[in-house]
């Protein structure tokens, strides 16, 4: 095919105005676009300026610029694979060493704590078996000196003040701790013994209620009596309760015979009596003024009394 000079002239001119309209084109998009980067900048600045004319006056501008710069590079930094494992194994080395220091420290208290107590059982083990209770009472006496004394300088009786302070549940709580404690004093004297085999021999009664109606209806309006009644002596026992009362003394003698049992013979003993009888009123005078006549004995079997 055979082109003529005219077309190809054509062409050429075409594709030149095409071109000449490309590079018009690319420098118009590159001004364009510098355009719009210059109009950023200016914003930029304007909105900047306004931010620290409104701000506080201490507050200066390279702070904001640099925290600017630090969010830009930590938006553009991106840590790898790597950085992280071993970020990851720094916490966890941070952990253990943690606990590490926290068990020492627990170890080290826990050891004075035992080595505290161990201390205070060496000095309870060293003490008496009744420390405690010496100590209680010691400190008890030491009270007691202590009020005896205040009251001796007020003029007052010690023991008038401390009657004083107990109550009467108290006094009678005491009373039957002691008796509990210690109820049979033993013998203390005849009108004490009387009184103890009265209240024995009292409990001992039962109460007969037949006969207490039968006299009841014997007796009448007698049976209450006034200061106007006259009944002394006129009371006839039966016969039934002459026989208790004659079995329950005899109960009594053969109690008491049981009791006064005959005291063993001592042939060593030094024989200073002239029959049973005599011997008995010894062994009294002997129990009250033995302490008395012990010398006097002694210097006359000595020959040396004067």
């Amino acid at each position: 095919m055979v082109v003529s000079s005219s077309a190809t002239a054509w062409w050429r001119v075409i594709f030149f105005i095409l071109f000449l309209f490309q590079r018009t084109l690319l420098k118009t998009t590159k001004h364009v676009w510098r355009i719009h980067t210059l109009v950023k900048i200016y914003l930029y600045n304007q909105t900047f300026r306004k931010y620290c004319a409104t701000s506080v006056p201490q507050r200066s501008v390279l702070p904001l610029r640099s925290e600017v710069m630090a969010s830009a590079s930590e938006e553009n930094t991106t840590p790898t694979e790597g950085e992280l494992t071993e970020t990851f194994a720094s916490s966890k080395r941070e952990d253990r060493l943690r606990k590490f220091r926290e068990l020492h420290f627990k170890r080290n208290e826990a050891r004075k704590l035992n080595h505290q107590e161990v201390v205070e059982e060496d000095k309870r083990l060293k003490l008496p078996s009744n420390w405690e209770a010496k100590k209680a009472r010691l400190e008890w006496e030491l009270n007691e000196d202590e009020k005896k004394k205040e009251c001796a300088a007020r003029g007052e009786d010690y023991h008038r003040v401390k009657l004083l302070d107990i109550t009467a549940d108290d006094a009678a709580r005491w009373e039957r701790k002691k008796k509990k404690k210690n109820p049979d004093t033993g013998f203390a004297g005849y009108a004490e013994a009387q009184f103890r085999q009265y209240q024995r021999l009292t409990k001992q009664i039962r109460p007969d209620m037949q006969n207490y109606e039968k006299q009841r209806e014997e007796c009448g309006e007698d049976f209450h009596p006034t200061s106007n009644s006259l009944i002394h002596g006129t009371h006839v026992p039966s016969q039934e309760g002459i026989d208790r009362m004659v079995e329950d003394v005899e109960k009594q003698i053969e109690k008491r015979a049981k009791y006064s049992r005959r005291r063993a013979y001592n042939d060593d003993a030094d024989i200073d009596y002239i029959n049973e009888r005599n011997a008995k009123f010894n062994k009294k005078a002997e129990r009250f003024y033995g302490k008395y006549t012990a010398e006097i004995k002694q210097n006359l079997e000595r020959g040396t009394a004067v």
